[in-house]
């Protein structure tokens, strides 16, 4: 019989939000007459309607798959040109940002390419994470055999842990010893917090003076509300030559069902081979996509593109105020309920203390039993996330509103 990889045995339990899942549907089985009235606040997934200029252009996109001179088979790998471009020019040299349109590849997801990048990497490089983490950026670690086995907290052997916890303002600080890769989310996931240009200078200036490589996922970047805040780590001087970023039309434009994202990979931007010499990591991602992947779909990048019109940016940026209207609503009635929140200003989540005498597992279930409301445990996203609990902003207003209101209720008591 075939071997099977064994680093996947090494995942200490089930991805975070499948067994959320798991505990939800347990729950449902068991309690018939709740299962109607959950509302599910744990991920951040989208539920309002895709932006209207999006959906005119995908219906014009499907038409034009009707007809033999308009037909489009197999595309670019990387992306159609009229996309990147206008990536480049809205997204990066709007604010300064030195990159072109061939540094821009397009795919189906930031999650996906926050893991597939590793692909392109060695196995002998000494990786950091934040702790509390998104969980895919341990997870794909570990099933690339880039960790130990996990001890009895949840970490894992040979991986940096930089905790963000609220005595540092949930920003992690530097290492203090050398690493080759950083992973880096801001604004953040799950705790919402943000970088300032000067914050992420120190980041780029550790990464240009120790060689090491900054793995910047910007998902969340739309909705940074706040002045002077940056969106893009390109933003900061030295950027270029020692980072990738990620981002995703997932949560700006509602893609989540549609899938559409890109990574910029500068070039010039390079690793190093075993006999030593550099390797631009430009050529190294092109070769693995244009191998391993055949590009997002004509409708969907035509439906991204209108993202970049003026209507388009209209509506996306009344989709953002919406979730963060909800985030406004979660954090006021929290903490009107006495509990200390963080986040929910310029990210679409809400990261709040559990508790007194509760785990973050055990407020989840006093969620899910007395007001049948599912959040996400903080202990989920790592050690340091224990004693937390995170709500997501992606929900109707009405059922945001119920929801603090069933929450609110069971605080009193």
């Amino acid at each position: 019989m075939p071997t099977v990889n064994d680093n996947f045995l090494k995942l200490a339990a089930g991805y975070l939000f499948p067994e959320i899942g798991r505990r939800v549907a347990e729950f449902a089985q068991a309690n018939p007459e709740a299962e109607a009235k959950i509302i599910k606040m744990g991920i951040g997934d989208v539920t309002e309607p895709l932006p209207e200029a999006c959906i005119v252009a995908m219906h014009k996109a499907v038409d034009d798959m009707s007809k033999r001179e308009s037909f489009h088979g197999y595309g670019p790998a990387q992306g159609y040109d009229w996309l990147r471009e206008a990536i480049v020019e809205h997204d990066y040299q709007s604010r300064g940002c030195d990159i072109a349109a061939d540094e821009v590849f397009l795919s189906d997801a930031s999650k996906c390419d926050c893991a597939n990048i590793l692909d392109i990497l060695g196995n002998d490089n000494t990786v950091a994470v934040s702790d509390p983490v998104y969980p895919v950026y341990v997870d794909t670690n570990v099933m690339a055999g880039n960790t130990g086995e996990a001890d009895d907290s949840g970490r894992y052997g040979g991986l940096v842990y930089l905790p963000a916890v609220e005595e540092n303002g949930f920003t992690p600080d530097l290492p203090t010893t050398r690493v080759d890769i950083i992973y880096l989310c801001f604004p953040n996931n799950p705790t919402g917090s943000v970088a300032t240009k000067e914050t992420l200078k120190k980041w780029v200036d550790y990464a240009r003076e120790h060689g090491s490589l900054i793995l910047f996922d910007a998902a969340y970047e739309a909705f940074v509300t706040e002045p002077g805040i940056p969106r893009s780590i390109y933003e900061i001087p030295g950027a270029r030559d020692v980072a990738i970023e990620f981002r995703s039309f997932s949560k700006n434009a509602g893609f989540t069902g549609t899938r559409c994202a890109f990574t910029v990979v500068p070039k010039g931007l390079t690793g190093k081979a075993a006999d030593g010499s550099s390797v631009e990591l430009h050529g190294l991602w092109k070769r693995r996509q244009s191998t391993k992947f055949n590009g997002v779909s004509y409708i969907i990048q035509r439906g991204a593109e209108a993202v970049y019109s003026e209507a388009g940016k209209e509506q996306i940026a009344e989709l953002v105020s919406f979730y963060l209207e909800n985030a406004r609503i979660i954090r006021e009635a929290l903490e009107q309920a006495g509990m200390t929140v963080f986040g929910g200003v310029n990210a679409p989540y809400v990261w709040v203390k559990t508790p007194e005498g509760q785990t973050s597992w055990q407020f989840f279930d006093t969620l899910l039993n007395d007001a049948n409301i599912v959040g996400t445990p903080g202990s989920g996203f790592g050690a340091a996330g224990e004693g937390y609990f995170r709500l997501s902003a992606f929900n109707s207003r009405e059922n945001v509103e119920e929801a603090m209101q069933r929450i609110g209720a069971v605080l009193a008591v």
